[in-house]
């Protein structure tokens, strides 16, 4: 890197305040600049948060103990963070810099790519328009996942979100011959009993050769947690644009990228936003989630799964409030359903997937699959204003049409959204099962639905025409 890049280094430290070096500042400093901080034989890396006309403010990776102002010498590299990338990352597990930690030897670059990416012009955006199968049933059949579509999970602190994430890197898949698909993952500030479950996960699934994994513990410092999204973002887009391959991203959790946002700017006294989060986190969190799309002349596409755990279930909180205006819908997932024993516990009602009429249908899942969801939705919206009715009035005053919508309202929960955390299901069991659930109500009530779809599709006339 030395011989590539014009060197700069001082001794005039300032002071020390956590994981903040303040340094006094030399010509041509830049924001985001990539830093080495050595001391005695030992070096850490660092970037540039902050520099004015008399101090540059670097955040130290690894820490900042034993730095002694007049010993340590600081080197400013004149680059910002930069990641080697290359097709054999494919099976591997990183850090949030990129540097390999499942014991295998280091990547072999095809390329270095800048972490913040290049923006995608948005006259070249392409409207995405073709699912990805991940395999869950309320997903695929009630919030279809889109590539190029930017689609978050909003979770609550003991929820299986993390779960649901590795079910969908197990499963995920896209349908065409010759396409080609890779998932890769990034777990933020997470426990080390969450790390020791997705090592297990990632290397016990068939799916690992597939994969890229990069997690960042709760350990690590700062600027690598901020640098994971970033650092996922680049390894996905470069097998999205160079290697046409469709990506999806899953980014867990979101609340800690967020947090880690908030600490480094509490640290910079800046002028705090929302409950203490800095006034650009909306702006922040956009380069992150409009790294998704489709781009005109490429095949490939990138696809973004954010998930965030919501500070007390509370959905108006800042980090969920912003995402959602950024992103093209939300999965909710439900405390409610939890403790019914329902997995996934998706409240249906407040999930929302806005670019699903895209890519659903004839061609694409299945011809049926706009009026098995618009009729699964209609009925279970009426099944719950009926449960809430009977527990007025009682279910003996109910009329047996309504008793029948309540038998509905359970089979859909227990059949349809229930599901095996290992099991995979294609969409078009997805929407038989909905069939099957929908067959419970008198065929009049099936107003959602064409009369010529019902007769090739309702299970009583596909079992007369041996369907």
């Amino acid at each position: 890197m030395e011989g590539l890049l014009t060197v700069r280094s001082t001794r005039s430290i300032i002071g020390v305040r956590g994981s903040l070096l303040f340094v006094k500042a030399i010509g041509g400093i830049k924001y985001g600049e990539l830093v080495e901080v050595s001391l005695d034989g030992t070096s850490v890396l660092g970037q540039v948060i902050d520099v004015s006309k008399d101090v540059a403010v670097v955040q130290v990776f690894g820490g900042t103990a034993g730095i002694t102002p007049g010993r340590t010498v600081v080197k400013f590299y004149g680059d910002t963070i930069r990641i080697p990338v290359s097709s054999d990352m494919l099976g591997r597990i990183f850090d949030g810099l990129g540097r390999p930690i499942d014991g295998g030897p280091p990547i072999v670059p095809e390329d270095y790519l800048e972490i913040h990416g290049a923006p995608l012009n948005p006259a070249l955006r392409v409207p995405p328009s073709e699912p990805i199968e991940t395999g869950i049933s309320v997903i695929d059949g009630l919030l279809t996942l889109v590539r190029g579509q930017k689609l978050p999970i909003f979770s609550g602190s003991g929820l299986p979100h993390n779960r649901i994430a590795m079910q969908i890197v197990r499963q995920a898949s896209v349908r065409g011959s010759g396409e080609s698909f890779v998932v890769v993952f990034g777990a933020i500030g997470v426990t080390y009993e969450e790390v020791a479950y997705f090592l297990k996960e990632l290397r016990s699934m068939g799916a690992l050769d597939r994969t890229i994994a990069f997690i960042a513990p709760a350990s690590a410092s700062t600027v690598e947690k901020l640098a994971l999204p970033r650092t996922a973002l680049t390894a996905a887009e470069f097998l999205a644009w160079d290697y046409d391959t469709h990506v999806l991203t899953i980014l867990t959790d979101m609340t800690n990228y967020c947090e880690a946002l908030r600490e480094l700017s509490a640290a910079r006294e800046e002028v705090p936003g929302r409950r203490g989060y800095p006034g650009y986190m909306y702006t922040d969190l956009a380069t992150i989630y409009e790294r998704a799309g489709r781009v005109s002349g490429r095949k490939g596409s990138m696809t973004i799964m954010p998930i965030l755990t919501m500070p007390d279930d509370d959905i108006t909180h800042p980090i969920p409030d912003l995402t959602g205006y950024i992103t093209e819908g939300q999965i909710v997932l439900s405390r409610d359903m939890w403790r019914k024993g329902i997995y996934p516990p998706v409240d249906v009602f407040l999930s929302l997937s806005r670019l699903m009429k895209e890519g659903i249908g004839s061609g694409k899942t299945r011809e049926d699959h706009r009026e098995v969801f618009s009729q699964l939705i209609s009925a279970y919206a009426e099944a719950q204003y009926l449960r809430e009715l009977s527990a007025i009035v009682g279910t003996e005053s109910l009329t047996p049409r309504d008793r029948k919508y309540l038998e509905f309202a359970d089979l859909f929960e227990r059949r349809f959204i229930n599901q095996g955390e290992y099991e995979r299901r294609s969409f078009e069991k997805t929407l038989d099962i909905g069939w099957e659930v929908l067959s419970v109500l008198p065929e009049e009530e099936l107003k959602q639905i064409s009369p010529q779809t019902l007769r090739k599709y309702y299970p009583k006339y596909r079992a007369s025409s041996g369907g």
